[in-house]
């Protein structure tokens, strides 16, 4: 029988990835209400936007969603639903080199596992492409974009640095009429990749960097997942972005703090157009301790084989956390604590690991299971017998149910629940010891048997068939409690021990000579074979439970009927905080 686990559905009040209120007017009551809904909350007090709120979240599908994504796609969805407000799916599909579909499909599995809902609203920047073009000419007719012959390296040269003002381009002056003819046959094929570009139209000499006549168009001549070999030219993200959230009515654009100095362009490009403007908001971005969250860098870890693909269970990657076992509503239980700020920092891991023990410790059912088996023969239990106990999954709910679990005269237990020298305190199994087989009955350790090495292979133990059920009739106190399978009943399975990837905590942080990579944890998986109580062959793929004393786990999607797998997602307690305090 498997375990009946809860299908937990989030409540409103915290589905999609938000702890924050049901209505805009419950917000202005809470204290420590973030910068981003305070200004929303004066934005519809004001009128702004007609009391409308609509956000959208714009990956680029060109890799795997991480833990970074899922803050904005908490954000983003979350205010939508608390002020009554919609929020868009937009993929940015500007470079047809990077993008593929396969990116696509995960980012649509990854947002409704987090809690997303963007119903009807599926847009791509691609369905804008002509509509771009049509405004890209708009700004070539008065005077505010002009096709450029300069390379791109020749562009970074005339650019300038942060003390010094930039070069205009030779080819800056060319006439509407000229722009638009050569803007036009670049549309229609005849140049080479990076021949030449479009170019907007500002100030060269303008501190902020972004400002120096950015680049609108560039040309590749590259096949599009969407549309073909319909283009041989792609507008530049800071170009479509704005554009984007102006066509679709977005009222607050958010977005992370790499793109505050971008905000400049995006109202000039609106302005320029006399556009509808949304507002830009920024804020910072997720820094997680232990953990890379550059996409480029995930990407090297996969093509290079340091990892098992973008789903392995020790990447930040979403559908890699889904594997691991992380429950959603712990990932937004996650988001919600670290909260909004406007300035950079770095949260610890073990506040995403507390989430996720928070959840599972009251949501996930128990069985037992033994990773480093040492026989046990009770020698005065009748061979042959077999008895049946009945356990509850889960010990604080009744609704979880029970399962009867097997036990004979040989029983496997943890190596690390003995100590043929038991230290002080030590209140398991030891020679001449008594403890308590979970549910079952207390035993006594007679003998230990040895391999030549030294190594114990087997215990000879007694048991007391009045204590059935874990209880002693006489009152005797029994301090120690071991789990166990029994031995004929047990299922062979694999068990992957993750760990975290990294084992510095800002492998971000290379000194000369060395990379991230130099910092990736040989420990970060370690496979072992594990025996389970008979109820575990059955648990469905994807199911969270807790082995008794170990920690949460999952089962893997490798399983087969003969052989199931199990992906270990967090210990019981914070391991690498300890490690920490030791250094």
């Amino acid at each position: 029988m498997a375990p009946e686990t809860k299908n937990i559905t989030p409540s409103t009040a915290d589905s999609p990835c938000s702890a924050a209120t049901d209505s805009a007017a419950d917000t202005t009551n809470k204290p420590g209400v973030d910068f981003i809904r305070a200004r929303i909350i004066e934005d519809n007090a004001t009128g702004r936007y007609d009391g409308r709120v609509h956000t959208r979240f714009p990956p680029e599908p060109n890799g795997y969603l991480h833990l970074g994504h899922a803050k904005s796609i908490c954000l983003n969805f979350g205010v939508a639903r608390e002020f009554n407000g919609l929020c868009n799916l937009r993929f940015d599909d500007t470079n047809p080199t990077k993008e593929e579909q396969e990116y696509v499909d995960s980012i649509r599995e990854d947002v409704r596992w987090l809690g997303g809902d963007w119903q009807d609203r599926e847009f791509y920047a691609s369905n804008y492409f002509e509509k771009l073009y049509a405004y890209a000419e708009q700004l070539i007719t008065i005077g505010k974009a002009y096709v450029d012959d300069l390379s791109a390296e020749e562009i970074r040269e005339h650019r300038g640095t942060l003390t010094e003002p930039g070069r205009e381009s030779p080819w800056r002056n060319r006439s509407v009429e000229e722009n638009l003819d050569l803007f036009r046959r670049m549309r229609a094929g005849e140049f080479a990749d990076g021949e030449r570009v479009l170019r907007a139209k500002i100030d060269m000499t303008s501190p902020n960097l972004v400002m120096r006549d950015p680049t609108l168009y560039r040309i590749r001549h590259a096949a599009h997942h969407r549309t073909g070999d319909t283009w041989c030219i792609y507008p530049m993200y800071d170009y479509t972005h704005c554009l984007s959230d102006s066509i679709e009515g977005i009222t607050h654009s958010l977005c992370t703090l790499e793109f505050i100095n971008n905000r400049e362009l995006y109202d000039w490009v609106l302005e320029t157009l006399g556009a509808y403007r949304p507002q830009q908001i920024e804020f910072a971005r997720l820094n997680l301790t232990y953990t890379v969250l550059s996409k480029r860098k995930l990407i090297q870890l996969v093509k290079e084989g340091h990892v098992h693909g973008w789903d392995d269970p020790r990447m930040p990657t979403l559908c890699g956390l889904r594997r691991r076992g992380v429950p959603p509503e712990a990932l937004r239980e996650f988001c919600s604590r670290i909260g909004m700020a406007r300035a950079d920092s770095t949260v610890e891991y073990s506040m995403l690991e507390f989430c996720v023990r928070e959840h599972l410790n009251a949501n996930a059912a128990r069985a037992m299971a033994v990773l480093d088996p040492i026989k046990v023969v009770i020698e005065n239990y009748p061979e042959g017998q077999v008895e049946e106990f009945t356990m509850p999954y889960h010990p604080e709910d009744e609704s979880y149910g029970s399962r009867t679990v097997p036990f004979s005269r040989e029983l496997y237990i943890e190596r690390d629940d003995f100590r043929m020298e038991p230290p002080k305190k030590y209140h398991r199994l030891a020679p001449g010891a008594e403890v308590r087989l979970r549910y079952a009955y207390f035993i006594t350790c007679r003998e230990a048997i040895l391999d030549d090495a030294g190594n114990v292979i087997e215990l000879r133990c007694v048991y007391d068939p009045e204590s059935r059920g874990g209880q002693s009739p006489d009152g005797r106190k029994v301090k120690g409690t071991i789990h166990w399978v029994s031995a004929p009943h047990a299922i062979p399975a694999e068990v992957r021990l993750y760990d975290q990837l990294f084992a510095a905590e800002n492998p971000n942080a290379s000194p000369e000579g060395q990379t991230f990579l130099d910092y990736i944890n040989p420990q970060s998986l370690t496979v072992v074979e594990g025996l389970l109580e008979p109820a575990l062959a059955t648990l469905p793929v994807g199911d969270k439970i807790q082995f008794e004393r170990l920690g949460y786990f999952c089962k893997d999607k490798d399983s087969t009927d003969a052989r199931p797998v199990f992906n270990r997602t967090t210990t019981l307690r914070d391991t690498w905080a300890k490690q920490e305090k030791k250094g």
